[in-house]
């Protein structure tokens, strides 16, 4: 699949039901190696959150920006239940992404 001209909104994760940060992107492969090799300074180097465990996209930049901001304003057991349905075992999504 091309991911040309989309936007992605993610969450990563330091381990099930851990640490949680939420992002916006538009080239999701390229900002997770980032995270993953803690080349981004800040929140995700300092506390470890690499894994992608949820991620949605769209071709709308600004419904995606207004996503990310929406789901930084929830709570974390909404947030815990949306992982949970894309993702319920909260897989590391990385490896998915780039084959």
């Amino acid at each position: 699949m091309s991911y040309d001209k989309y936007y992605f909104v993610y969450i990563l994760a330091n381990k099930r039901n851990g640490t949680l940060y939420i992002g916006f992107t538009n080239n999701l492969i390229r900002r997770v190696y980032e995270h993953k090799n803690d080349l981004v300074e800040g929140f995700t180097k300092k506390y470890k959150v690499h894994h992608p465990v949820y991620y949605e996209m769209t071709n709308d930049v600004k419904s995606a920006i207004e996503r990310e901001k929406r789901l930084k304003k929830w709570n974390r057991k909404w947030k815990l239940e949306l992982i949970e349905e894309m993702n319920p075992q909260w897989k590391d999504l990385y490896d998915g992404l780039v084959q």
